[in-house]
């Protein structure tokens, strides 16, 4: 199949000519262009969204302490009040007063209402493109890095451009192609992101995400953002992550590995929350992880969204084997929990050596393969409580279910990975009710973190890399 590239303008053609690879390169935009004022925006528009006047939901939470028991191991775990506070037991959450037509997040949840609009109203946010650079004698074309551009300008009071060296494809997904490429001059890698033609406020809205998370903890850092002028072809530039396939990774992962990079996306989730933003594709594909360096970046803003309380989202977001049960029963007065459920997917996944967790067909069988584990009088009564019309066809699909024991899932392969804190933890994350999951805050402080945060407070003292040393229940 020939390259998506080669599909472009001449202007933008890449030629087969040296043994290393392709070579790409674009010209920085002028001054002028870049001091283009932002278009105006009279109102706001969304992505199949539309802004509605339901009232919220907003129960106090009670506080519940005492020793959270596992049958699978001899050991007690101490509750967090601080996580139990606000992530009641399935028995209290039960006794709640009645339903709710909508819904606001309990963390986070008016980022957006505080900040001035220019921060939210992607609509009318104007990109700072970078242009291609006019043939000359030269098949090479150049890419100038929009952090090196503004540090060369300032030292040498004028542009200099760098090449960057397209060296191989590294995957495709449904709105973009992804490659390598390598800057000639100093050899560092980056990552080039070709996106598909798709509606420009999509563009417009991963942009002003990723400048607007830029710098974020474990947030891929967003480079440059370039287009060729005669196809209108936009590119996003990032940094490169040496990343490892999870399905490979995860087979090696001791029991801190897993609590150390769940840790660290958390740390991912809870800025961008902070935010104001949710991602709304929380997947292993979206998680580079450099093991050797124990780095960890969050990737894809491409289904990202602002968060706007009593605002509805469009449900088609996430992936199949990730989307939260909101989602899939078309609830889409949603928030940031969505990307808890995910996170919630992955763990288990993870310390069950099960990939994925549930593994549906499509969207209907998925929410039976949630309600074989998690029980079917729960989901009803989330369905009750947020006023939630079920699709005629499940009624024959979903039957009744009675809830599983997460240590039903525990085997002999996987029993080094599971521990009481585990599966605690995996409880608070895999609710139907989105307003009972743990935040990101929330998960960080439970107890199965305890030993990363231990080990990082030491890490930060003598300044050494975690290690990955194992961590069993004894």
């Amino acid at each position: 199949m020939a390259s998506p590239l080669l599909s472009l303008s001449p202007r933008f053609l890449l030629k087969l000519g040296s043994p290393v690879g392709l070579v790409l390169s674009i010209r920085t935009a002028s001054a002028a262009q870049r001091s283009q004022p932002a278009a105006q925006s009279d109102h706001r528009r969304k992505d199949n969204v539309s802004v509605v006047k339901n009232p919220y939901s907003d129960n106090t939470r009670p506080r519940t302490t005492g020793e959270v028991r596992c049958s699978a191991f001899p050991i007690s775990v101490l509750k967090n009040p601080a996580v139990s506070k606000s992530c009641p037991d399935r028995a209290t959450a039960r006794a709640m007063p009645g339903p709710a037509a909508g819904s606001k997040s309990r963390v986070y949840a008016d980022v957006n209402t505080l900040k001035s609009r220019e921060y939210w109203d992607y609509e009318a946010h104007v990109p700072n493109w970078s242009v291609i650079d006019q043939p000359g004698n030269s098949s090479i074309r150049r890419i100038e890095e929009a952090a090196g551009r503004h540090r060369r300008a300032a030292d040498n009071n004028g542009p200099n451009q760098e090449d960057y060296q397209l060296v191989r494809k590294l995957g495709r997904g449904k709105y973009s192609e992804v490659f390598e490429a390598i800057n000639i001059n100093n050899n560092e890698k980056v990552v080039v992101k070709i996106l598909k033609p798709v509606k420009k406020k999509k563009i417009k809205r991963e942009i002003k995400i990723l400048e607007n998370l830029r710098g974020g903890t474990n947030i891929i850092r967003l480079v440059d953002t370039v287009k060729d002028p005669v196809s209108r072809t936009p590119a996003l530039v990032f940094e490169c992550i040496n990343n490892t396939d999870f399905k490979e990774l995860y087979q090696k992962l001791t029991d801190f590995d897993i609590r150390f990079y769940m840790y660290e996306l958390l740390k991912a989730l809870d800025y961008c929350h902070s935010m104001g933003i949710m991602h709304r594709d929380v997947k292993p594909h979206n998680v580079m992880i450099d093991h050797q360096m124990r780095k960890l970046r969050l990737i894809d803003w491409g289904l990202a969204e602002f968060y706007h309380p009593a605002q509805e989202y469009n449900v088609r977001v996430a992936s199949r084997y990730f989307k939260g049960p909101e989602l899939l029963v078309d609830y889409q007065m949603y928030d940031y929990s969505l990307d808890m459920w995910s996170l919630g997917c992955m763990l288990a996944s993870m310390i069950f050596q099960k990939e994925p967790f549930f593994h549906g067909q499509d969207n209907y069988d998925q929410l039976v393969r949630i309600a074989k584990v998690l029980g079917t009088d729960e989901l009803f009564g989330y369905l009750r409580k947020y006023h939630i019309e079920l699709d005629p066809r499940f009624k024959d699909l979903l039957g009744q279910q009675t809830r599983k024991r997460w240590e039903q899932f525990v085997q002999p392969e996987n029993q080094h990975l599971v521990s009481p804190e585990a599966l605690d933890l995996l409880d608070k994350l895999l609710r139907y009710d989105h307003q009972q999951r743990l935040t990101a805050t929330e998960a960080m402080e439970h107890p199965y973190f305890y030993p990363v945060v231990k080990e990082q407070s030491h890490s930060n003292t003598d300044g050494t890399l975690p290690s990955s040393g194992s961590t069993t229940a004894r």
